[in-house]
């Protein structure tokens, strides 16, 4: 860990230029409650940095939540082995497609008996009639972008099911207005999109009560979509689960640190509290983690949420050759026939997840390495110049 100065911490030994001035914007704040925490992972957003941890006195900056609230990881184990999966896990990969809406425009054409129940038992009395729709329709959805569901192996060879989703389109619905509102407050900070909300406002309580039941959803909704999983799982492979892990890593929660009371605002990362049992993803192609905390303070018990981006989107797809993205996924079931679309995730666009484990060393401890055997990921239609191949 790197102290830049008394009020921005660094746990990456990978960081780009950009992403480390525009945190040192942040850390600037007037509001903060102690020094930023820069994760291994961290690499630029949007106002706050994707991968840093921030603590706040009596004030929330939405877009350090982010747009996707409580976005996060769900992983399960089951008392499956290597040697009891399927040969070819193809027909696994095609159930996965069927049970499980992914993409952009995907959903359920008839919300969920369980989907009714949950908004019957969390209401919202904010949301309109069209974001209640959309609650229940998008209930047990994947979505698209780095949203993924895979099947991996241990080091015990024991079989496990990750998932990456969040709070889906009312989630973003949601924080969008709120980042608009503090952004338009807050036009002469030194940069607008850090606009925050003081506690005692009605603006503030607006945020956090619609903040709270998004985290809410995006928890639900990913034990909806386990639930999917398994179900395509158990009846292929004869197996059930045994041991559940559900993490935000886009959120706020109001918590003690050093005797004081603060918001803490993880945007890309994980709680690691002394005990706490995390879920870190590589990439598509790359190893994922099961993690325990270890309770370290100065970053207000946190860890990353995965390797962090290295390339956009954009310069994936232009840079990233269609065959080395295919050679990185060899060995695995996955969405070959979509590899002009899915290439903006190809391994190559992300930090190396070994050396991101290094640097959290004193964060959290490797309970369980997975290596990928299976990833069902929604796709976006590819609408650019057809890929050159080499």
């Amino acid at each position: 860990m790197e102290e830049v100065t008394d009020r921005l911490r660094n746990w990456a030994s990978d960081i780009e230029t950009n992403t480390l001035d525009q945190a040192l914007v942040a850390s600037r704040l007037p509001i903060l409650a102690g020094p930023i925490a820069l994760m291994p992972d961290a690499h630029l957003g949007i106002g706050a940095t994707v991968g840093s941890v921030i603590p706040t006195d009596s004030a929330i900056i939405p877009s350090a939540v982010g747009v996707d609230i409580g976005c996060g990881m769900i992983a399960v184990r089951t008392d499956r082995t290597l040697s009891q999966l399927p040969d070819d896990l193809e027909t696994l990969l095609a159930g996965f497609a069927l049970g499980i809406p992914a993409g952009l425009g995907k959903w359920h054409a008839e919300p969920s008996d369980a989907a009714m129940a949950w908004l019957r038992a969390t209401r919202n009395p904010a949301l309109t009639d069209k974001q209640q729709q959309k609650t229940l329709v998008q209930f047990g959805t994947l979505g698209s972008g780095n949203h993924f569901v895979e099947v991996a192996v241990d080091e015990n060879d024991d079989v496990w099911i990750v998932m990456h989703s969040g709070s889906r389109g009312v989630g973003n619905e949601l924080a969008t207005k709120h980042i608009a509102l503090a952004k338009r407050q807050h036009q002469a900070l030194e940069d607008p999109d850090l606009g925050y909300f003081l506690q005692g406002t009605a603006e503030f309580e607006a945020y956090v009560r619609d903040m709270l039941w998004a985290q809410d959803y995006a928890m639900a909704n990913r034990a909806a979509l386990m639930d999917a999983a398994l179900d395509r799982f158990c009846a292929e492979t004869g197996g059930r689960d045994v041991e559940w892990i559900n993490c935000h890593h886009n959120y706020a929660a109001k918590e003690s640190h050093d005797g004081r009371e603060m918001w803490v605002t993880r945007k890309g990362a994980i709680r690691a509290d002394r005990g706490d049992l995390g879920v870190i993803p590589g990439s598509m192609g790359t190893k994922s983690y099961i993690v325990r905390g270890l309770g370290n303070e100065l970053s207000y018990n946190s860890c990353s949420h995965g390797a962090g981006r290295r390339m956009s989107r954009g310069q994936a797809r232009r840079e990233i050759p269609v065959e080395e993205f295919e050679k990185a996924m060899d060995g695995r079931a996955w969405q070959r026939a979509d590899v002009a679309a899915l290439v903006d995730e190809a391994p190559q666009a992300y930090k190396d997840i070994d050396q991101v484990m290094k640097d959290q060393a004193d964060l959290v401890e490797i309970v369980h390495e997975l290596r990928g055997v299976l990833s069902y990921k929604g796709v976006e239609p590819f609408r650019g110049k057809k890929r050159r191949r080499g």
